[in-house]
């Protein structure tokens, strides 16, 4: 019974840190894993998200933003889920993966403090933001449902942004919005790594089925930080939403401008929290669980080979 107490996250840390340093095909791998389960948890909840990102962007109730969406039909229902499909697969690849070389590179042999987690995760979350920001960018232009006439596929969007001048598509086009997409990013990541494996041990501890911890800890993480970086999150929807050179607004003009058009309380800001709540859970325990499951069948694939 003694040899059975530890938790499987303990396990996982006593395993990862008995490897050799040299030794880079497991840290190689957690790429893979971080795209497949990010791949199958936005899929799954886009839904969700694109009701969300229409109160973020109208201020409307979740019932009015669902009769709009019914509205426009459903032939527009998964319309622009190509580009967060295809930037939460790179995210996953990058934030799990550079994640995972990082906190080697700042810890090579363990153990891993709160310190090295937090700081792998913050500079996961920047590589993420440079990587990744034009697509987040194209893909809230086509949720706008304001600009659909105008801007009917993402190559009508490519195309506007790549009538500006170099400097233009990266500040107007391309990277509209990133200083607050960079904040929200590597804050997030470092939060998540900083607590999900506390979380997950302590649950893991309980006895509980090897799926539940991981599924509790990321739904846990996931709402707590969407909920503290939420006013970021609006700021980077309305800004990436508006398109076009003239009088763009600056990060500061628009921050005042949501402030203003909120009515300037905060309670207004959080309008849609319910679902950013629901979301941030389903989409975060899904990812953890499902990453946690694929590292414990190719860990037990490669123990099988071993012996």
């Amino acid at each position: 019974m003694g040899e059975q107490n530890d938790s499987p996250g303990k396990e996982l840390q006593h395993r990862t840190r008995a490897e050799a340093p040299g030794k880079k095909s497991w840290h190689s791998q957690a790429y893979a894993l971080g795209a497949v389960s990010n791949f199958m948890s936005t899929f799954l909840t886009f839904p969700i998200y694109k009701v969300v990102f229409r109160q973020q962007i109208h201020a409307m109730a979740v019932s009015e933003a669902v009769r709009q969406l019914w509205h426009e039909g459903p032939q527009y229902f998964y319309r622009g889920i190509y580009p967060p499909l295809l930037s939460k697969t790179l995210q996953g690849t990058l934030l799990f993966g550079t994640y995972d070389s990082l906190l080697c590179f700042l810890s090579p042999v363990g153990p891993h403090t709160l310190g090295h987690r937090w700081a792998a995760g913050l500079m996961s979350g920047m590589v993420e933001a440079v990587a990744l920001s034009p697509f987040e960018r194209v893909q809230n232009v086509l949720q706008d449902g304001r600009k659909q006439a105008r801007f009917p596929s993402t190559f009508s969007i490519l195309k506007e942004f790549n009538s500006y001048g170099l400097w233009g598509r990266l500040s107007l086009g391309y990277y509209r919005g990133f200083w607050p997409v960079l904040a929200r990013n590597s804050l997030g990541s470092a939060l998540y790594f900083s607590f999900k494996d506390p979380i997950q041990d302590g649950l893991a501890e309980q006895g509980l089925p090897h799926w539940v911890p991981a599924l509790v800890s990321g739904s846990v993480n996931g709402t707590i930080t969407c909920l503290v970086l939420y006013p970021l999150i609006v700021l980077v929807a309305n800004m990436q939403s508006h398109i076009g050179w003239q009088n763009m607004p600056s990060l500061w003009a628009s921050a005042q401008d949501v402030w203003n058009t909120r009515g300037r309380k905060l309670l207004l800001i959080y309008r849609g929290g319910s679902l950013v709540i629901l979301r941030s859970s389903v989409t975060w325990g899904l990812t953890t669980a499902i990453h946690d499951f694929l590292q414990r069948k190719s860990r037990s694939r490669k123990e099988l080979k071993t012996d």
